[in-house]
């Protein structure tokens, strides 16, 4: 006995592959990538800074959203793992930048957040150097992008959409 789908039935299959081939293709066009950096300070109003060993520079902390993570979580995952950093209170979101150095997707979440240090943070693979640092005493290397941020964190600068 030879059956044959209905053109209903067949139509539905047709749509659910349409729809996933849609779906498909604006994840792979129109998807983007977030990050989390923060303007990290401790108690003395000192900055921690980072130099990382695959990028040349001090930075500000940060890293990748990973999927199911908010971009909280993903700020304390990666301020401990970067510094044994702590948050003291609640992280204050400052501005959101598209990172268009890196490419025409990537966006960075950018918070300003009060720290303490459970432990001095030991060189490895990834964070070759930190510390903390007085602002009128910024290591040399530190990034220009840390600057901007530090000047509009501080209101000498208007915000820009652009990291």
């Amino acid at each position: 006995m030879n059956e044959r789908a209905s053109p209903d039935e067949s139509r539905d299959w047709r749509v659910r592959l349409l729809g996933r081939i849609l779906h498909s293709y604006f994840a792979l066009t129109r998807s983007m990538t977030m990050g989390v950096r923060a303007a990290c300070f401790d108690q003395d109003g000192r900055i921690f800074l980072v130099r990382h060993s695959y990028i040349a520079g001090w930075h500000m902390p940060g890293g990748g959203v990973e999927r199911h993570e908010t971009v909280e979580q993903a700020l304390a995952k990666e301020l401990r793992e970067e510094g044994n950093l702590v948050i003291s209170g609640r992280p204050r979101l400052f501005h959101v930048y598209l990172n268009n150095r890196t490419s025409k997707r990537d966006h960075v979440v950018f918070f300003r957040v009060q720290v303490e240090q459970t432990a001095p943070r030991k060189p490895n693979l990834e964070i070759v150097e930190s510390g903390f640092f007085a602002l009128d005493a910024l290591p040399m290397g530190t990034t220009k992008a840390t600057y901007r941020r530090l000047k509009e964190l501080e209101g000498d600068e208007t915000p820009s959409n652009y990291w």
